[in-house]
């Protein structure tokens, strides 16, 4: 029954995909990130670079991250992720975002790079990415895909951000008018006192329905983060921890759908001092 379930997810996917290559959906990366359920638009860290690329303007060493991620306990569903962000100056940095999707018959590969800048309480940042499609005896396709985003500190310890990916709605093939996803994300972030963070995200896809995300981060111990969130849209609660250890940072974050199953992943950093 397990087998023909995940036969069932894969050929499901696969079909979507064939007929749509509209592919290259921008989910929230880093553990941290996945156990808020998402909510990631507000955050700034080595993931930013992905999840809101205004977040890099707002750190001060440079920092690697890697990340591996499944869904629904499928191999064929794995994504894993390198990211690197290096302040220039006090104002702001540049980021490069790698990333491979899936397997021998369907992948999908990304390589971005972006800038973002600060002035005064506003981070801003652009970010353009590279994304290729392949399926085998198919072939592969290629475009390119503009985000944008940016970040206030409206008031001490709350923040409004926004983000939008692929602005420029680009296509994967010149033959036929499907185009990679339109997102748009705004949130906030509250830190009421030092040892909480409370997130929340609306998630606006051109061709589907809002999906508001909610996430609350406690810090248990001064290094070790408790983290849960839950995602409307995809009926989503997710559950997460993460521990440093001197200039490392580990975090794990288990989410569960209520249709598909499991989802797991793992990240790691390293900041420099």
């Amino acid at each position: 029954m397990v087998v023909f379930t995940r036969f069932l997810i894969y050929t499901f996917f696969l079909f979507t995909t064939l007929t749509s290559l509209a592919a290259h959906e921008p989910f929230p990366i880093g553990a941290r990130a996945a156990g808020l359920a998402g909510a990631a638009v507000t955050l700034s860290d080595v993931w930013s670079i992905r999840n809101n690329v205004a977040g890099i303007a707002s750190l001060k060493k440079p920092e690697i991250g890697i990340f591996a991620e499944n869904r629904f306990n499928v191999a064929a569903f794995t994504t894993v992720g390198l990211q690197f962000v290096c302040p220039v100056n006090k104002k702001g940095g540049f980021g490069i975002d790698l990333s491979r999707f899936g397997d021998q018959w369907y992948n999908e590969q990304r390589l971005g790079i972006g800038f973002g800048h600060r002035l005064g309480n506003v981070n801003i940042g652009v970010k353009a990415d590279i994304l290729q499609t392949h399926i085998e005896e198919v072939g592969s396709k290629r475009a390119v895909a503009i985000s944008l985003g940016g970040q206030s500190e409206v008031i001490p310890h709350l923040i409004f951000a926004a983000s939008i990916f692929n602005i420029n709605q680009a296509k994967l093939a010149a033959y036929t008018d499907e185009r990679l996803p339109t997102v748009m994300r705004a949130g906030l972030s509250y830190q009421p006192i030092s040892s909480v963070l409370l997130v929340t995200e609306a998630e606006k896809h051109l061709e589907y329905p809002v999906n508001v995300k909610v996430g609350l981060e406690y810090k248990l111990i001064a290094k070790l983060n408790l983290r849960a969130g839950i995602s409307t849209a995809t009926e989503q609660f997710s559950f997460g921890t993460g521990f440093q250890a001197k200039q490392l940072q580990f975090d794990y974050a288990y989410g569960r759908q209520s249709i598909l199953g499991n989802l797991h992943q793992l990240a790691i950093a390293y900041k420099w001092n």
